[in-house]
């Protein structure tokens, strides 16, 4: 039941959008954040992590800690009525206005204590060989390749990507530039080529591009893009919603398109990105 007074605002994805709403929602609300993680997560230093696992003590943050007067369901949502949040625990969580902030599918474990660890085995990987292979040049796969070759300069590190150069999504110049000083620090880079994902394994040493060229490696990292976590709204009210790019679509204050009370944030709405 919302607490006397105040309404009650469900907040469905605990990544940087939806845990800052819920943590400015607070005084206002009652506030309930739901997400299947029971941290969250500060991304962008998630491969700093990598190198260096103890990074992850600071930049991985319980709810519970910095929500102190919400409540916090460490679940996923399956379904939503217009006035309710089905989750994947079998909760019915009611709203008086519901926020959508899932942004893209994550493959992270529920637990900080299992993401910690999942840093430490990756940093175990690196530690324990001499070369690596990154798949993907956006800006996951250019930015491991720099904390790898800048942290671990003996490392022979091999980047792999199918475009034409990297991070294509910004300007030439700026692509030229981060080619040039990942060749600086001896990072190999082939462009327009690809590895076959269904053939990677964790004993697979020797890996063969598109292009046919070999590639050693002892350990890899896949650093391609993920998929938006909307599949779940399919066969929810909200279905309609949804553009040709599995987006929310939203107006100018960010409410769902025919929705009074129901909100989108972070990656998951339809709003065009402008890159500088």
């Amino acid at each position: 039941m919302a607490a006397e007074g105040k309404a009650r605002v469900v907040v469905v994805g605990g990544g940087i959008a939806g845990s800052l709403l819920a943590k400015t929602m607070e005084p206002h609300a009652d506030v309930v954040l739901l997400d299947p993680k029971d941290y969250l997560e500060i991304p962008w230093a998630e491969l700093r992590s990598i190198v260096e696992p103890s990074f992850a003590e600071r930049s991985l943050i319980y709810h519970r800690d910095y929500l102190t007067n919400a409540t916090i369901v460490t679940s996923s949502a399956v379904n939503i009525t217009e006035h309710t949040v089905l989750t994947a625990d079998g909760q019915s969580l009611a709203y008086d206005y519901l926020v959508i902030a899932t942004g893209h599918v994550l493959s992270s474990p529920g637990s900080r204590n299992e993401r910690i660890k999942e840093f430490q085995r990756d940093n175990g990987k690196i530690e324990s060989s001499e070369s690596v292979l990154i798949i993907g040049g956006g800006p996951t796969g250019v930015e491991l390749a720099g904390e790898i070759a800048v942290d671990y300069p003996e490392k022979k590190v091999t980047l792999v990507h199918r475009g034409s150069r990297l991070l294509e999504f910004i300007g030439n110049k700026a692509s030229k530039k981060c080619l040039d000083w990942l060749t600086t620090k001896k990072v190999d880079v082939l462009f327009q080529q690809s590895v076959d994902l269904d053939l990677l394994s964790d004993t697979e040493k020797m890996y063969t591009t598109s292009a046919g060229e070999t590639v050693r490696a002892d350990c890899h990292f896949v650093c391609i893009g993920k998929p938006l976590s909307s599949s779940w709204l399919h066969d929810t009210i909200l279905k309609e919603s949804l553009d040709n790019k599995g987006r929310l679509m939203v107006n100018n204050d960010l409410r769902i398109k025919g929705y009074n009370n129901i909100f989108a944030i972070g990656d998951i709405t339809d709003i065009p990105v402008s890159l500088l």
